[in-house]
């Protein structure tokens, strides 16, 4: 059975990157370069896991976590927050909003 991770990502580069080492890891990403197309994915593909940046150009990632969290049919999928913010509180703020886990990762500008 395939893991099928859902990446909202709106940086094109990341974004690709991601999709990339999910594949090379013999999981299946399902990629969406926005916020709202992220929350339509999620709820059309049922993903095992959903990676979310926070700031989205579209929407921001603590709305996303509110949305998906508040939708019966959403909120038990792992929401991860993989993003740049890493400083002290950050963390914090990121979990409050709903998100399930926290990874600061450096932005990739390409």
């Amino acid at each position: 059975m395939e893991t099928r991770f859902l990446v909202i990502e709106d940086h094109p580069s990341s974004l690709e990157l991601m999709g990339y080492l999910l594949r090379s890891f013999g999981y299946t990403p399902i990629l969406a370069s926005g916020g709202e197309e992220g929350c339509d994915a999620a709820r059309r593909e049922d993903p095992d896991l959903i990676l979310c940046d926070i700031h989205l150009s579209d929407t921001d990632g603590h709305e996303i976590a509110r949305r998906l969290k508040s939708d019966p049919a959403l909120r038990t999928i792992p929401l991860v927050a993989v993003t740049a913010l890493a400083m002290v509180g950050d963390r914090d703020k990121v979990l409050a909003s709903g998100f399930d886990g926290y990874m600061a990762a450096l932005k990739i500008w390409v």
